[in-house]
């Protein structure tokens, strides 16, 4: 059963050699362009990688499917278990989407250079593949002997749903960015002049930590909080740790090399915090009423999370839009 992950990990580690030793290689920072075809890419590899879990989890290769969902009670078939990838790829896509937003704060924060931005993204990868994993791990066992817990996590987003609505993330995240960078500063000594890409400098025989590396650390505690978030609410969808922790990796990738085609525009989604909101609340409501629900709507009970999903982040993309044409509109109304 190991194997499936091994292949995995080896996949994952090519495609971030390739990305930072041969697309960059060199420090700069990416244009739109490379942020689009990048995250193409990562998405397009995603579709294929639900392609494989359907083959894999269909004909059971190498143990994957043999187990029962401790979340439904069945056993994943091919097309239930690339259902419930996909999925979980889009729940995680949504939930972390206000992480870009936060990490461009830091960034603007640190006044960190663009063309050093990506070589911090770069191993905050690393870091959340290990962090993600070590919090899939606890929670794939948990759920899988006190199915109870499903509902404490169900009770959990509902709750941050809806504090979310009426909670400045900013505000709180500045209280997050100020608590780790006093730590630092009390236990490490720190400079603050950047020396190119590194993270350490070694200044009179004293070795200092660079701002890129109070970044990283700034970008590893706001990914752990996400995760407290995010992590939870696949355990709506599924608790088969490979689904769970492949959809993370592939919603990481995806988020992480379009950052910088996002990062500037993401501000301009004025209703993405309610569509955030909306989102945590329903996998906790199904979450919180599986039971009931799966009677009501049947095995396909997936496919309408799937939909409902993807019909809030598209009517929170629109509404902004519109919103802001409607100001535009004004604007020009007044001018004229």
């Amino acid at each position: 059963m190991m194997w499936p992950w091994i292949g995995f990990l080896l996949f994952v580690g090519i495609v971030l050699a390739l990305d930072l030793g041969v697309f960059n290689k060199t420090a700069h920072a990416p244009t739109m362009r490379e942020a689009l075809v990048f995250t193409t890419g990562t998405v397009l590899l995603a579709l294929a990688f639900s392609a494989f879990v359907y083959m894999a989890y269909e004909a059971h290769w190498l143990g994957l499917g043999a187990v029962v969902d401790a979340v439904d009670g069945r056993v994943n078939d091919g097309r239930v278990a690339a259902v419930k990838f996909l999925t979980g790829y889009v729940v995680e896509m949504s939930l972390s989407m206000d992480n870009v937003f936060v990490i461009a704060l830091i960034f603007e924060h640190l006044r960190v250079p663009l063309q050093y931005q990506h070589r911090v993204l770069f191993w905050g990868i690393i870091g959340a593949l290990v962090m993600r994993g070590a919090m899939i791990g606890v929670g794939a066992q948990l759920v899988a002997r006190y199915h109870w817990i499903l509902y404490l996590f169900g009770a959990f987003l509902v709750i941050t749903g809806v504090r979310m609505l009426f909670s400045n993330v900013t505000e709180h995240e500045e209280e997050v960015e100020g608590w780790v960078t006093r730590f630092l500063r009390k236990h490490f000594a720190v400079t603050d002049r950047f020396h190119e890409e590194h993270f350490t400098v070694v200044l009179n025989g004293r070795t200092f930590l660079t701002p890129l590396a109070v970044a990283l650390v700034l970008v590893e505690t706001t990914d752990l909080l996400f995760a407290v978030d995010s992590i939870p609410a696949i355990f709506a969808v599924t608790a088969d740790p490979f689904l769970v922790f492949t959809s993370n990796v592939f919603a990481i990738l995806c988020l992480r090399s379009l950052y910088f085609g996002l990062a500037g525009l993401i501000q301009r989604f004025r209703y993405l915090k309610v569509s955030l909101a909306l989102v945590l609340a329903i996998v906790g409501v199904k979450m919180l009423g599986m039971e009931w629900i799966k009677r009501w709507l049947g095995e396909e009970t997936n496919h309408w999370l799937l939909a409902v999903i993807f019909l809030v982040l598209l009517g929170g993309g629109l509404s902004s839009w519109l919103a802001d044409r409607r100001d535009a509109v004004r604007a020009a109304s007044a001018e004229g």
